[in-house]
């Protein structure tokens, strides 16, 4: 399995000319998944070629603007485009009355189901899953309530060698449980050890958003040696009592945390236009952990077995 990842929106509170407020959109084998939707999210979908019919799944993490602005018009348009499928939303309790409000106003009929799944955030739990991917919660620390997301490859059975069938005149109906990991007893009461018969399967791979966030340390056991870690680092460490009054991260703060996660790669966004150069958030963050790399709109990261 894979999962590809495009970074549509990479600011925090404010757009500017170059990056437009958080959004992501990770593929992973062709289901697509949403997380978060800022302010011209439909527009960089669409400036990214990614068809919008694909996206069933939307994950929002709280109730701040720079979060959710995209979702109105996301939301209409697919009406406009004829959508037929439902579609399923995922995030604070309130994101339904604040969707539904604006609708009453604006459009009373969608021609398809929206379906609202209500996120605690007090702890992690399951949100999601089919027979490839899992989807957890992670609880943030923030102002408001506010939730990140593990999606998780889950992991496949073991793989049955054939010539050993054939050595071991191997029942069809023994093949099941030897791919779940069962040894294999011969008619004589030997038994064949299941790793004589199976390699096993590729490592599930891994990705965990973290936005927006103090650091907290809790959720490390949660995404331990996640494949790739997206963090926000509104501030740089100069500024580190400023994050911690509005519940933000800073780069090193981030960096330090993909290192105690041992994290196969960290990415940095929903950067405060209030910093002129961005390298200064990868170059502080390098300092502690070296794969870092701060993202931009466009940008594309991929995750393979």
């Amino acid at each position: 399995m894979s999962f590809r990842l495009t970074i549509l929106g990479s600011s925090s509170a404010l757009p500017t000319s170059e990056r437009f407020p958080t959004a992501h959109l990770l593929n992973a084998n062709e289901r697509f998944f949403l997380i978060d939707c800022g302010e011209g999210t439909q527009m960089q979908l669409r400036k990214f070629r990614i068809r919008l019919g694909k996206i069933h799944q939307i994950f929002i993490s709280h109730l701040h603007g720079d979060h959710t602005y995209g979702l109105y018009g996301l939301i209409s348009s697919f009406s406009l485009l004829g959508r037929g499928a439902p579609l399923h939303i995922y995030g604070p309790p309130r994101l339904e009355e604040m969707i539904l409000d604006h609708l009453k106003f604006y459009q009373n009929d969608l021609g398809y189901d929206l379906v609202f799944h209500r996120i605690q955030n007090r702890r992690s739990a399951l949100l999601y899953e089919d027979k490839n991917i899992e989807v957890h919660s992670l609880p943030m620390i923030h102002r408001v309530p506010a939730t990140g997301f593990l999606f998780r490859e889950k992991e496949k059975e073991r793989t049955i060698l054939k010539g050993k069938i054939d050595t071991y005149n191997i029942p069809v109906r023994n093949i099941p449980a030897i791919k779940r990991g069962e040894d294999f007893e011969l008619p004589d009461g030997n038994i064949i050890p299941n790793s004589e018969l199976t390699l096993p399967p590729p490592r599930p791979v891994s990705y965990a958003y973290c936005s927006d966030t103090s650091p907290n340390d809790k959720l490390i056991p949660l995404i331990k040696d996640v494949d790739l870690l997206y963090h926000e680092t509104t501030f740089l460490h100069k500024d580190a009592k400023l994050a911690n009054v509005t519940t933000h991260s800073t780069s090193k703060q981030a960096a330090e945390f993909a290192a105690k996660a041992c994290a196969g790669r960290l990415l940095i966004g929903h950067f405060s236009s209030r910093y002129k150069r961005i390298s200064d958030f990868e170059s502080e963050a390098r300092e502690i952990f070296n794969e870092t790399f701060a993202v931009n709109d466009g940008d594309v990261f991929e995750v393979n077995n």
